[in-house]
């Protein structure tokens, strides 16, 4: 199955990722309140593209791909409003949500989203799916039992974690039927673009957690860098 060399291919990218020092830091709770707000403000700015890229995506795929543009169509309707969840999160976490809104994201942040535009846009737009995957693995992985051990040592309540923990548990159906979509694309061109896209993107989510490593936790950030 397709799904199975697409892990594969990519296996040592996602690790990578799944073990830079601050993902690990969070799975285990210790990051502190500003660090989870800060993690929370680059999520809204790359959230809140989901929808718009899942409507440029679906637009630009050829006829032969009716069927992935139909699930397209299912996974705008799953993702509307996610960005606003994040929103309630900060504010329930005492930060300002309208200024987080009103903001602007950190350069990797802004990096991945022109990125995913770009290759839906000029590349392909199957490289969307790599972007898919990248973000609701991460979530499978890690959301949920970040999450809690978060909640757990800041003394938040769960209105704090609703982005975290929903999306977490969601994702896993997510991931099912990203594998049944995945695994019908038989074109090898197609199957190559979703590769390296996956890659690309792998590195790119890793790139806003080094780079918030980097803002507040120095030592972190050299470790991984050493």
């Amino acid at each position: 199955m397709f799904y199975d060399e697409l892990l594969a291919a990519t296996e040592r990218e996602r690790n990578e990722l799944l073990n830079l020092p601050l993902i690990r830091a969070g799975a285990a709770g210790q990051v502190n309140r500003d660090m989870y707000i800060a993690f929370l403000a680059e999520a809204y700015h790359h959230v809140k593209h989901t929808v718009p890229m899942l409507m440029s995506c679906g637009a630009r795929l050829p006829e032969r791909y009716e069927w992935l543009r139909e699930a397209v169509a299912e996974y705008v309707v799953e993702e509307i409003g996610h960005q606003e969840w994040i929103l309630n999160d900060i504010k329930a976490c005492g930060a300002d949500a309208e200024a987080v809104r009103n903001g602007s994201p950190g350069m990797a942040t802004e990096i991945m989203v022109a990125y995913a535009y770009d290759a839906i846009a000029r590349v392909n737009p199957i490289a969307f799916f790599g972007m898919v995957l990248v973000l609701e693995g991460t979530s499978v992985e890690v959301a949920t039992r970040a999450g809690e051990a978060i909640r757990n040592s800041l003394g938040l309540g769960s209105e704090a974690f609703t982005y975290l923990t929903s999306h977490g548990s969601l994702d896993v159906g997510h991931t099912d039927f990203y594998a049944r979509l995945i695994n019908r694309i038989d074109d090898p061109a197609d199957r190559e673009v979703l590769i390296h896209a996956a890659r690309v993107f792998y590195k790119l989510y890793g790139d806003i957690f080094r780079e918030l490593a980097a803002r507040f936790f120095p030592a972190i950030a050299e470790k991984a860098a050493a």
